[in-house]
């Protein structure tokens, strides 16, 4: 007699819960996307309102003069051609590399394998800034200063991405591999006809975070890049910013105008991103 009232009582406490962590989850959500909608509202903005007058929170008349005004000073382009090629070679590039190196540590047995795996993840605890100096005398001594490749090589192996392969793999049955093994195929064809398959989610994953890091990279192409034809849309984006006063329209609307291929990436990946990060064990 007692029994289904208390369940009642619980079930109308699990949806007041409910009810509260959903309206918690939709203003973390508005907090979020509030730096990314004030970046709309100042790149259709008019410099002057910005300047003067009180706060706005919509554009009292949206205009494009700051894209105009940022195409008119800078080649920018040029300059989102630039991110696009390298974004696209370096992410082709280093998703090969980490899947390959991700592989052999999850699934071949060889002496010192626990040594190198761990010797790959230490190199996290080193700050890029270390190595700045040594890997510009190393593509200096090659000749590829002013080029992509200066750009792209250096960094075509993360050892966090073989990282996240390995750990993803080990989850892959060995007794597929064995059978597969038994069938006659090559180590190659194992990786390319049943481990890549197995594995669409953690390729996705590799995709979005490869592409976004080499997209937004900053520091590594100023350095090596010297051509203004050559400079990718981050660099474009600091030539903006003067010393006496920053054009926000032109500024914010070549960032929105930035942001769109990432979200794109993540929004044509993003329930094989979801479900690779659960997989590897990334927290």
């Amino acid at each position: 007699m007692t029994a289904a009232p208390r369940t009642g009582r619980s079930l109308r406490a699990g949806a007041g819960w409910a009810s509260w962590r959903a309206v918690g989850l939709v203003a973390g959500a508005l907090v979020m996307l509030f730096p990314l909608y004030w970046m709309v509202v100042t790149a259709f903005s008019d410099q002057g309102a910005l300047t003067s007058g009180p706060l706005r929170f919509f554009p009292e008349n949206p205009t494009l003069d700051g894209f105009r005004r940022a195409f008119t000073l800078l080649p920018f382009g040029q300059f989102f051609l630039n991110s696009t090629a390298i974004a696209l070679v370096a992410m082709a590039l280093s998703v090969t590399l980490n899947l390959l190196a991700g592989y052999v540590l999850a699934k071949y047995r060889f002496r010192g394998q626990q040594v190198v795996f761990i010797m790959i993840v230490s190199t996290l605890m080193i700050p890029v800034q270390v190595v700045m100096v040594p890997q510009f005398q190393l593509v200096a001594g090659l000749g590829w200063i002013n080029s992509y490749w200066a750009v792209i090589i250096p960094r075509a192996a993360e050892a966090f991405g073989i990282f996240l392969c390995r750990q993803f793999m080990l989850g892959i049955p060995d007794e597929v591999l064995e059978a597969a093994r038994l069938d006659g195929a090559g180590h190659l064809r194992i990786f390319w006809s049943v481990v890549l398959p197995m594995s669409r989610p953690l390729i996705a994953v590799l995709v979005i975070l490869t592409f976004m890091y080499r997209w937004n990279e900053f520091a590594w192409p100023l350095i090596v890049l010297n051509d203004q034809q050559l400079f990718t849309v981050p660099i474009g984006l600091s030539f903006l910013q003067g010393e006496y006063g920053t054009d926000y329209p032109a500024l914010m609307g070549m960032a929105l105008l930035s942001t769109l291929p990432v979200l794109v990436v993540f929004a044509l990946s993003q329930r094989q991103f979801v479900e690779g990060v659960a997989r590897s064990g990334l927290r």
